[in-house]
């Protein structure tokens, strides 16, 4: 396999769940602590060597690309109140080598969609697809541990996760034959199975590495429900043609696509990487408001 210095982005949803905060932001610009959910999934790349990132955008989602721009103004700002840690923080959040480049999804018709959006940029490499709904946080990046192991077996490669099998209805689910203790050879792949259904529950989660052959496999894919071209279904096509893998990886994932995800990662990294808490001690501790009554549809205190 070639190196692996291409990611795609799938950014183009709508982010409905966190309406109306997404009405006119993007749903991977909300934050957690400090950073957009974009940025952490960027970082992830660009640490296991990725120079080219590949943004799948749609409407309202200019903040992405002006998030990844220098703002001059901005930085002189910062430099004149000599506040050095926020300026190092803003020019830096991509190193010089790496690129973006932004292609429209003009539209919602699914992930492998979205990913067949980026076919033309991509071209005849390997490349990676990361979701940044799952935010994974772990010692070595995600994105690094799948590199390795694609590089291992030769072949395309997708993140997995042991899930309860009440909830194999909200993911594509494997089947295939244990390789080692973190690598399975795919036999089959499922999107969102009935638990009584679910071959295993093994959970394809927002990672993947790609052979640029994919591409073939998802302009052959019908179009499914809600007429959406869904990419577990041109990998289910792939492997009937080629070995390719699950990885069991090494990490803490977050589900930031749901309000309870985003919020347990906000306060589980603010706590680990900030030293943030809230304590019925600390001055950030919620203050009570007065109580208020409405008269005459004015609020008043009392």
């Amino acid at each position: 396999m070639k190196p692996i210095r291409k990611a795609v982005f799938p950014v183009a949803g709508l982010g409905t769940r966190f309406l109306p905060a997404t009405k006119a932001m993007p749903k991977e610009m909300l934050p957690v602590v400090d950073k957009p959910l974009i940025q952490y999934a960027v970082e992830e790349a660009i640490a296991a060597g990725v120079t080219e990132l590949i943004f799948v955008t749609g409407r309202t989602k200019h903040a992405i690309e002006d998030h990844f721009d220098r703002k001059p103004e901005l930085e002189a700002e910062l430099e004149s109140k000599h506040k050095s840690s926020l300026l190092d923080a803003v020019r830096n959040v991509l190193p010089a080598n790496v690129n973006c480049i932004y292609t429209r999804q003009t539209a919602p018709l699914g992930l492998g969609h979205a990913v067949l959006c980026a076919a033309p940029i991509v071209g005849n490499e390997p490349f990676v697809v990361i979701l940044a709904d799952d935010l994974i946080d772990a010692d070595i990046p995600v994105t690094q541990q799948l590199i390795e192991a694609a590089h291992r077996h030769n072949a395309s490669i997708v993140a997995v996760q042991n899930i309860p099998r009440a909830n194999t209805n909200q993911y594509g689910i494997i089947d295939g034959v244990t390789v080692d203790g973190k690598t399975t050879c795919l036999a089959s792949i499922v999107e969102k199975p009935d638990p009584a259904d679910a071959p295993s529950t093994h959970a394809v989660v927002g990672r993947y590495i790609l052979e640029p052959e994919i591409f073939e496999f998802l302009r052959q894919t019908q179009a499914g429900k809600g007429g959406e071209i869904q990419l577990t279904d041109a990998i289910a096509a792939l492997l009937k043609a080629r070995a390719v893998f699950g990885f069991e990886f090494e990490g803490t994932r977050y589900d930031c696509g749901s309000k309870a995800g985003l919020f347990h990662a906000t306060v589980e990294l603010g706590r680990k990487y900030h030293g943030l808490v809230c304590s019925p001690e600390s001055d950030t501790a919620p203050v009570p408001s007065p109580k208020l009554r409405v008269v005459n549809s004015s609020t008043r205190t009392g």
